[in-house]
Formats: structure tokens, C-alpha cells, sequence
């Protein structure tokens, strides 16, 4: 009798343990239904309304919250270095890509090249200056050229190389204002604080304060490409490897040729 009863509160407490487990499944679900995995998109701020608008299109159909860090490269990748909490790292260069991926800062499987760029000589829209080509500044013509700085942001980078292979970087390094990121550069000739300057095309066709003087030719810097790699620690490996094959997708594609982007 005793073992019957014995038998009976054993198979009562299996019962009882099944249902606190299918309880505490039920409210596990309850509590992550609906709720949506953060993705740290670290990217060069040109970038930035390319990236808005395939942001909202990639939201609507997964469930990620996609927040947008924008800045210059070199910033961003010494944020990667000094332990960020980032995700994905979207670079305007190759080298700060290089510099995190020999450093085990980014996961080298997932490396891809996103998009391109071209680099372009603007001044602001009222501006009486007509150079055609950046070999014909000139020191005695213009007292402030805005450009990138090179130790930090690539498009710098890509304008101090094409001024020296036109022999011009000395001749006007006295006129050079450096800028944190390419968008500061936009916002000095925009504004007028800047004669010239030099920024990718992406962000010149997005401006209607601004005209296009002439287009650098691509043999005078090193190619513009834009790399992009899930970083090494992040705790969202499979969404941030989806949104960066999702970059690389013709819709996600047409939306960077919208904005001035070549592949």
C-alpha cells in the first residue's frame, strides 16, 4: 500500500513539474514575442541617407532595430578597437578595414565590398569660381580649401594623394582646412567658409547648395571602395551577416546608385 502511494505522489509531481515547464515556456515566448534584435551599424557618414532609406525598407520585413553610427572611418575604427559595441562595420577605405581585420576586430569570412565612389571638386552654388580640374588651383585665387583630415577620414586621404600627384599640395597646404568627416567638408562650402573643397560625389548630388567643378580622375588616388564585415564579438552574428548580404542585394544596390554610389 505504501508503495502505491508512493507511485501516485511520484507520477502527481511529474504532472505537476510538466505543466510549471510548459507555464514558464509560455511566458518565455510571451516575453520575446514581438520584441526586435538591436543591430550597431557602424558607417562612413556618406553613407548616411543611402543607408536611411534601406534601413526602413529592411526593417518592415525583419525583425532587427538597425542603429546607425555615422562618422568618419578612422573614428569609427578606433571605437571598433577601443571595445564599441558595433555590429557591423561599413568602412569608405579599404586600410581601416585592413587595420581591424589584422587585428581579429572583424570576422574575415563576412568581408565584402559594398559599394564605391568618386571624388569631386565643389564650390557653393554662388560661388563665381570656374576651375575645371584641380590642377588649375591656385594659392593666389582661393584662401580656404576644405578637405577631409587625412589621418582620419578617407576622403582626406584620397584628396591629399591627388594633390600631390598634380604637385599641389605644397602650393596650397597653407589654404588646407581639415574637416572631421566629409559631410563638415559639404557643410564648409555650403556655407561659404570654404572656397572649394573636396568631397565624394555621393554627397555632392545630394546638395543643392553647392555646384560640381570638376570630377578628380580616379588614376590620381587609390580606388574608392567601400568594405563592409560583421564585426568579431558581436552577439548577433546571424542578423548582422543577413543585413550585410542584404547590401549587396540589386535592391539594396539601386538604392546606392539613387544616391550617387558605384559599385
Amino acid at each position: 500500500m505504501k508503495k502505491f502511494a508512493i507511485f501516485i505522489l511520484l507520477v502527481a509531481s511529474l504532472l505537476l513539474a510538466g505543466c510549471n515547464s510548459k507555464e514558464t515556456t509560455t511566458n518565455v515566448d510571451k516575453e520575446t514575442e514581438g520584441k526586435k534584435i538591436p543591430l550597431i551599424v557602424s558607417a562612413a557618414v556618406s553613407l548616411t541617407e543611402a543607408l536611411e532609406e534601406i534601413k526602413e525598407i529592411y526593417e518592415k520585413d525583419h525583425a532587427v532595430d538597425i542603429t546607425l553610427q555615422l562618422g568618419g572611418s578612422g573614428t569609427l575604427a578606433r571605437q571598433i578597437q577601443q571595445g564599441a559595441p558595433v555590429d557591423i562595420f561599413l568602412s569608405a577605405n579599404q586600410e581601416w578595414m585592413d587595420t581591424l581585420e589584422k587585428e581579429d576586430l572583424i570576422d574575415h569570412s563576412t568581408r565584402a565590398n559594398i559599394t564605391g565612389n568618386k571624388m569631386v571638386m565643389i564650390t557653393s552654388a554662388d560661388s563665381d569660381i570656374q576651375y575645371t580640374s584641380a590642377a588649375q588651383i591656385s594659392a593666389k585665387d582661393v584662401e580656404q580649401i576644405a578637405i577631409g583630415n587625412p589621418k582620419s577620414v578617407p576622403a582626406g586621404k584620397y584628396t591629399e594623394e591627388a594633390l600631390h600627384h598634380l604637385n599641389k599640395w605644397n602650393e596650397l597646404k597653407d589654404q588646407l582646412v581639415l574637416a572631421k568627416d566629409v559631410r563638415q567638408v559639404l557643410t564648409y562650402v555650403e556655407t561659404g567658409n570654404a572656397d572649394i573643397g573636396f568631397v565624394y560625389e555621393s554627397d555632392a548630388v545630394n546638395s543643392d547648395k553647392i555646384k560640381m567643378l570638376a570630377t578628380v580622375d580616379d588614376s590620381l588616388h587609390g580606388p574608392i571602395v567601400y568594405p563592409g564585415a560583421v564585426i568579431a564579438n558581436t552577439k548577433h552574428e546571424k542578423e548582422a551577416e543577413d543585413f550585410l548580404t542584404f547590401l549587396q542585394t540589386e535592391e539594396a544596390q539601386n538604392i546606392m546608385k539613387k544616391y550617387g554610389f558605384k559599385k
